[in-house]
């Protein structure tokens, strides 16, 4: 899919992308200084597209339509990053019969870059999950579980850095509280650390040391909640120096991301594609010159179906 039929297909003008009221003014760009970032959530072991005989996303979604799609946009972009927000096992048999073997296999020869981990990657417990990881040669990013005392240790980061289209982009991973969600087997003596200091952490990190240009954060709190639950508007407004949050957990359908104003004119945004590999998220940065402040060019929902 080229950017003409990605803009024809999403709504979204040449000259500005609308982003609930914000017009976002597009800057002169080229390939080479344009980030790509693809995203998905809440895979769910959706090996195969839904049935076509389906009440609800009839031959929607399948990992190898997914696959296609991804390459056709990596074949026109010099610069993707491909990044996942959790929730990728349980669902359907295939989970119950390879244990999660074949999502990480296939996400692995999709060349995803990073994801961060779900409640439901826990379904087989810690063992489960250990024994699974060879088979992922992308990092799992998870900042606020703590797994000193298990025999996880040692075996995720909080965040990376990735060099792109001249940039240092800082990727950060985030998960909900697994107690009385998930059980406690499952996660045995995982702790879990406040996600809003841990993000605050992390963000005066990447933006200090690391020098970061675009931060971003992989998140599995949740969209939005009536209660005190943490959830990513929470979060971007306890957080104010992310600039992405990548959502998951609530398989919340956006057709375009939500904005969150914080102080100084920063803003936060804030998007999630459903469930299931239905969606492919994808967003189009570019950059100031001078500044190297990133603005969004293009920001949308491709839905995943046969060519």
């Amino acid at each position: 899919m080229n950017r003409r039929e990605f803009l024809k297909h999403t709504g979204v003008g040449a000259a500005s992308v609308s982003l609930l009221g914000l017009s976002v003014p597009a800057v002169a760009e080229t390939k080479a200084d344009r980030l790509v970032i693809l995203h998905t959530n809440d895979m769910h072991s959706r090996i195969e597209p839904f049935p076509a005989n389906a009440a609800q996303y009839a031959g929607m979604g399948g990992m190898a339509h997914r696959a296609s799609l991804i390459k056709q946009i990596r074949a026109q972009e010099p610069h993707v990053l491909l990044l996942d927000s959790g929730d990728i096992w349980q669902g359907t048999p295939y989970f119950n019969f390879f244990m999660g073997e074949l999502e990480y296999k296939l996400m692995s020869e999709m060349q995803y870059d990073a994801s961060t981990l779900g409640n439901h990657d826990f379904d087989n417990g810690l063992e489960g999950l250990q024994k699974q990881l060879p088979n992922a040669t992308f990092p799992f990013l998870i900042a606020n579980y703590d797994f000193s005392n298990t025999i996880l240790a040692g075996r995720f980061q909080p965040y990376k850095v990735f060099e792109k289209a001249g940039h240092r982009i800082g990727v950060f991973g985030l998960g909900i509280e697994m107690a009385g969600l998930v059980a406690d087997k499952n996660f045995g003596a995982t702790k879990y650390l406040d996600p809003i200091a841990t993000a605050n952490q992390t963000v005066a990190k990447l933006r200090g040391s690391e020098k970061c240009d675009l931060v971003i954060c992989l998140s599995h709190l949740g969209y939005k909640y009536a209660s005190a639950k943490i959830d990513d508007f929470k979060l971007a407004a306890g957080a104010p120096g992310i600039d992405l949050i990548l959502g998951g957990h609530t398989h919340t359908f956006l057709d375009k991301p939500d904005v969150v104003a914080g102080p100084n004119g920063h803003q936060t945004l804030i998007n999630q594609v459903g469930w299931s590999g239905i969606n492919l998220g994808r967003l189009d940065y570019t950059f100031e010159r001078g500044t190297r402040r990133p603005t969004v060019a293009m920001a949308g929902v491709v839905p995943v179906r046969a060519a």
